[in-house]
């Protein structure tokens, strides 16, 4: 059990030890967004922009034209909320190499509540012409997905979390690709398509289901945008029944842009699990999950009554 901000911090060590033209960018939040691991290996390649996210967006967006390759890192609340504007114009309109790590994302930020549980970064971040879109499942693919990253030449933006969650792609054939989503479970009767956390609950309720007599196939969705057109289009032709899982606001996100991909190319059913058109609210965050509908029960639940 790892919390894929640790996996950030952990990969940005890695990448620093590897490649001297890495930077990373923090806003008075070291400590939680797991880059006070990179500045205590390269404090020289670290640079504290206090409580100022907009700011560090457009020092990120200049260290970019001087061949850096900057990570600016901070919650997603800050990230893609606080400083949109900024990421829009300074970064996504000139289309520079610019790295957005925003941890805390979702309700699974827990006690901090609804003000700094971003639900609706994802829909922001898809707008931006150009941006591409990675929400890691675990510690593996958190890893990869800030390695590919770097090699990546244009904007990405990362979305990480603050609740330790399973390492469930420690598979000897596991490979990330930007843009290619991973089937970890065949089935006929219906598709799981997932991102981020809800991956590992997802692949629970998967079993779950099969107890209950349906074989569902499931779905990792790590990128959402550029979204595999391909693969979701694939699996509606195969079940013609598709569950989309997130810990997003069901306005903008995952499900949205499955369904936008389907309608224009093979019309199926889609049910939209996430986060209904409401804030979310303070208290622990497994409770929240749980509350939410989120976990594998909650998950399992919401198939059930629509298969049966």
């Amino acid at each position: 059990m790892i919390a894929t901000r640790d996996s950030y911090g952990n990969a940005l060590v890695e990448l620093g030890q590897e490649h001297d033209n890495l930077i990373v960018l923090d806003a008075d939040l070291a400590a939680a967004t797991k880059t006070g691991m990179f500045k205590k290996a390269f404090p020289d390649r670290h640079i504290d922009c206090g409580i100022a996210e907009a700011n560090m967006t457009g020092i990120a967006a200049g260290l970019s034209t001087c061949g850096y390759v900057p990570f600016a890192s901070s919650f997603a609340m800050f990230s893609a909320g606080r400083a949109f504007e900024q990421v829009r114009n300074s970064i996504g309109y000139p289309h520079l190499n610019v790295k957005i790590g925003a941890t805390h994302a979702g309700i699974s930020v827990g006690e901090d509540g609804a003000t700094h549980q971003c639900n609706e970064d994802i829909a922001l971040m898809r707008t931006i012409p150009g941006m591409v879109v990675i929400n890691p499942s675990d510690d593996v693919e958190a890893r990869a997905a800030v390695k590919a990253a770097y090699e990546y030449n244009g904007p990405v933006y990362l979305r990480f979390g603050r609740l330790a969650v399973p390492v469930i792609n420690d598979t000897p054939g596991y490979r990330f690709e930007i843009g290619k989503g991973v089937q970890l479970r065949d089935g006929k009767d219906c598709t799981i398509i997932a991102t981020g956390l809800c991956v590992s609950e997802a692949l629970t309720a998967a079993e779950k289901l099969a107890e209950q007599g349906i074989d569902a196939q499931l779905i990792n969705i790590h990128t959402i945008k550029p979204l595999d057109e391909e693969l979701v289009i694939a699996a509606a032709k195969k079940t013609g029944r598709i569950f989309t899982v997130e810990e997003h606001s069901v306005i903008g996100g995952l499900g949205a842009a499955v369904c936008e991909c389907l309608s224009e190319h093979y019309p199926a059913k889609v049910t939209r699990i996430g986060v209904k058109d409401v804030f979310g609210e303070s208290g622990p965050a497994k409770e929240l999950l749980h509350k939410y509908e989120l976990d594998a029960e909650g998950i399992t639940k919401r198939i059930l009554s629509e298969m049966k």
